[in-house]
């Protein structure tokens, strides 16, 4: 199976914006065994800001472009170096990949792009893609790593996208405001009450939210590719969801 998964500043770093080791060590730890199993694997990671933030003791995450992009140019090393170094405690080279809006808009970027991760996986290497956050600031005014991540499972036909967030999916309401929200385990269809289900934006150090994972979902379902949004904070459940077990909410593909 072809598994796209994007990873979320909130489930990388603590909240001050240092590394959450033991967590980067359990998710890489768990990715490289469903790799061993047979899977492809994509990782879309966040966190090159949230990491700046921590590697330059700043007290919160800059509101300007140019120490947005400061902090990513510092963070991006650290995200690297760290997943460098804990999949290849497991035997796992990585390939880092740095996008930008036009290398998938542009139709000979794009092919290009999908030639070399399909060349990639078939080294057995794991790409590790993120926005290009030090050049381009339509992800850092606006966007978002969940929409790249969907662009990314449609252009390269993946089976499944998983979403690791700091939330265990969809929500009939806020479940940080309402202790009677309920998780919606399936969607077959996104419709305006699924909506108008969606937030604002999620963590402090992050840019996402439910609304740009209601927008993935578009992307991917009618790219004929599931997804799931899960909670980061455990990556064991991975397991469960390549094995097909419920977890989090599930989108599902549009029939054909």
């Amino acid at each position: 199976m072809k598994i796209v998964i994007k990873i979320g500043t909130s489930t990388l770093t603590y909240q001050n914006g240092c590394v959450n080791i033991r967590r980067i060590e359990s998710l890489c730890k768990t990715v490289s065994d469903l790799m061993n199993a047979g899977n492809q694997v994509i990782l879309v990671s966040s966190g090159a800001i949230g990491m700046g933030v921590g590697k330059l003791n700043l007290k919160s995450r800059p509101q300007d472009i140019a120490g947005k992009q400061a902090a990513a140019a510092v963070g991006q090393c650290e995200l690297m170096y760290i997943y460098d170094k804990e999949f290849g405690a497991h035997n796992r080279t990585v390939a880092q990949l740095l996008l930008t809006a036009p290398d998938l808009k542009s139709a000979d970027r794009h092919e290009k792009f999908e030639a070399t991760v399909t060349r990639l996986l078939e080294y057995g290497v794991l790409p590790i893609i993120n926005e290009n956050d030090t050049v381009a600031t339509e992800e850092i005014e606006f966007g978002d790593n969940d929409t790249l991540a969907a662009l990314v499972a449609e252009g390269v036909k993946a089976d499944l996208l998983i979403l690791l967030s700091d939330i265990d999916g969809l929500y009939t309401s806020d479940p940080h405001t309402n202790a009677d929200a309920e998780l919606i385990g399936e969607v077959h269809e996104i419709n305006s009450e699924i909506e108008a289900l969606c937030g604002g934006a999620g963590s402090g150090l992050g840019t996402g939210g439910m609304v740009t994972k209601i927008r993935a979902a578009k992307i991917a379902t009618a790219a004929g590719c599931d997804m799931i949004i899960a909670n980061g904070a455990y990556p064991e459940l991975l397991y469960k969801i390549a094995d097909g077990e419920a977890v989090g909410t599930k989108f599902h593909k549009a029939k054909e």
